[in-house]
């Protein structure tokens, strides 16, 4: 049976461990700022008006409908996205968005692929365009 003063003192040991790894937590997080220009804030509008966020994902945060668009601009540039809201596919509509809106959101994922890396697991994609984890 332990006495008190190596209960207070195993007490004390645990509060100060915990107040130097939050310490340590807090002075090593590094944190990039990304400046974003007016077209991509347009285009973070853009994405938010049209619900983009409730199929699709940014860094792996989003509904689980849609791809993680992360990292889509590395894969065709403008072009690719724009031939996809003009177009849609199966499973996404296609869009009534103006040329201008189009850019604006193609410049907000510009931003997006170049801040961030989409998630590295390998998803199953279904017949119907669904992902499954």
């Amino acid at each position: 049976m332990m006495t008190d003063r190596p209960k207070k003192l195993i007490a004390f040991l645990l509060i100060f461990s915990f107040i130097i790894y939050t310490i340590c937590i807090y002075f090593n997080f590094s944190q990039t700022n990304v400046r974003i220009n007016a077209p991509a804030q347009e285009g973070k509008l853009v994405w938010q008006q049209y619900g983009c966020n409730s199929c699709h994902q940014v860094y792996g945060l989003g509904g689980y409908l849609g791809p993680d668009l992360t990292n889509v601009y590395s894969k065709g540039g403008s072009g690719y996205i724009k031939a996809f809201l003009k177009s849609g596919t199966e499973v996404m509509p296609k869009f009534q968005l103006t040329e201008n809106e189009m850019n604006n959101l193609a410049a907000y994922l510009k931003v997006v692929d170049s801040s961030g890396k989409s998630s590295p697991h390998l998803f199953k994609i279904n017949y119907d365009g669904t992902i499954q984890q």
